[in-house]
């Protein structure tokens, strides 16, 4: 999990299929050691279609387990779980059904594509991460 320490320039694009609309956002995540494991902040400027760019944040715990990387929210609520070899898992948030495949192929160059769906959600929001210089 070490080889995810430092940081990374982050972009990500929002399609919303429900809306016909689409979002990016631009930033940088860092991730750095704590006792748990990583800390994961992400900051940037989010441009939702049709209006001014938003700053915006995130926080995660990312640790390992099992031969797992379990991924927690900030404030340690679930979220979800990935084995490196298989990269794909799946969230539930009632009524949501949310799942990501991690893309780590041309390292340290790596993706993440979640896809929602629910009674009012329908969008795919990928996020490219790079080495920041």
């Amino acid at each position: 999990m070490s080889d995810f320490e430092g940081r990374w320039t982050l972009s990500r694009r929002i399609e919303d299929r429900l809306a016909g609309t689409e979002a990016q956002f631009a930033g940088e995540a860092v991730l750095r050691p704590v006792p748990e494991g990583l800390s994961y902040r992400e900051e940037g400027l989010l441009r939702l279609a049709g209006g001014p760019a938003l700053t915006a944040a995130r926080n995660y715990l990312w640790r390992e387990a099992g031969g797992r990387i379990v991924v927690d929210h900030g404030d340690g609520r679930p979220f979800h779980a990935f084995d490196p070899a298989d990269p794909v898992a799946r969230h539930w948030c009632d009524p949501d059904d949310y799942r990501v495949r991690y893309d780590f192929g041309n390292w340290p160059v790596w993706h993440a594509e979640w896809v929602v769906t629910g009674p009012r959600k329908d969008y795919t929001m990928r996020s490219d991460y790079r080495p920041a210089a």
